[in-house]
């Protein structure tokens, strides 16, 4: 059996790998399983195992605090706003084991090298700092895409839906938590196990069988999707085509980590203040409109700092020669 860095293995080429091509060493190259194929199995696994599992751990949590399934499914709100730290615990379980661990397993049955394959690389400070400031400039854009989202004809059906998940994720957020809980719960543990899974495995197999551009469209619009929340799709794809970006251009996870921690603790420091404002919901903060001109402003910074990215990144790459990045 050859090493793995025999030519008889395929290489999965990236720019930014310091080393040689990362070597396509696992069981799953070895049969020649489809990136595409992988992809989604990968999204319906994750999909289903975080459903499970968080709602298995939910089950046990309570139990084990003394309140039966039966009297769980009579009033679900009133113990979702009773119990909703063993919530936030279960939902916490579930991206773990049944985001985060299956992404990286699943990397690890392409390469043995899973980290390279993942982009689990030390970032550049400078390409971070532009990152969090572009996530700024959007900001307002993400907005103004929510408000038009709003005006779709979209069916009663959804919005009530929708209206339903935004009471749960209220009582959620405004639960009377320590800060450093919810940023760890709410913000840190989704934005480390979703970005596992649609920026570091899903877009990954995306860009091998759709190339670098359909990569990032395809994980961005799967993130918006993935959500199950119509009403808010517009600016939830805008987001994750955004992350997405990040990770092509920067050549490092850990960029779009840190963005997406950035926007769940906007969101989790938004809920603490609307806690203790009586006359504010999460709702109205989340269906804010935003002027046009504000908005306008934001994309022109944006584009301001996705050219500051571009030369960042052809000044980092130039003595490795990636014109694929140009």
């Amino acid at each position: 059996m050859p090493d793995a860095s025999s030519p008889a293995y395929a290489a999965l080429p990236d720019a930014w790998e310091p080393s040689p091509p990362i070597p396509l060493d696992g069981v799953l190259e070895r049969h020649r399983f489809g990136p595409l194929l992988t992809a989604f199995f990968a999204l319906v696994a994750g999909l289903l195992l975080f459903q499970g599992l968080s709602a298995v751990a939910v089950v046990v949590l309570l139990a084990l605090r003394g309140v039966d399934l039966a009297g769980m499914m009579a009033d679900l709100p009133a113990v979702l706003e009773q119990h909703a730290d063993l919530f936030i615990t279960a939902n916490t379980i579930g991206q773990a084991l049944g985001l985060a661990v299956p992404s990286f397993l699943l990397a690890r049955l392409h390469a043995r090298r899973a980290t390279a394959f993942l982009r689990l690389r030390t970032p550049d400070a400078l390409m971070l700092v532009l990152a969090v400031v572009g996530l700024l400039a959007l900001t307002p854009v993400v907005q103004w895409a929510g408000t038009l989202n709003e005006a779709l004809p979209l069916p009663e059906a959804l919005r009530e839906w929708d209206r339903m998940q935004m009471e749960l994720v209220e009582k959620v957020l405004l639960g009377r938590f320590s800060m450093t809980f919810s940023l760890v719960m709410l913000a840190l543990t989704p934005a480390l196990c979703e970005e596992l899974l649609f920026r570091g495995y899903v877009q990954r197999q995306a860009e091998r069988g759709l190339g670098a551009a359909g990569g990032i469209l395809a994980s961005g619009l799967i993130f918006g999707l993935y959500h199950l929340r119509l009403t808010q799709l517009l600016p939830l794809s805008l987001l994750g085509l955004y992350l997405a970006f990040l990770a092509w251009r920067t050549g490092s996870l850990w960029v779009p980590v840190a963005v997406h921690f950035f926007n769940n603790a906007f969101a989790v420091a938004a809920a603490a203040y609307v806690s203790n404002r009586p006359d504010l919901d999460i709702s109205s903060l989340e269906q804010l409109d935003v002027p046009w001109y504000i908005a306008l402003g934001g994309l022109a910074l944006f584009a301001v700092v996705g050219l500051a990215m571009r030369r960042r990144a052809r000044l980092l790459l130039a003595p490795r020669r990636a014109p694929d990045l140009a």
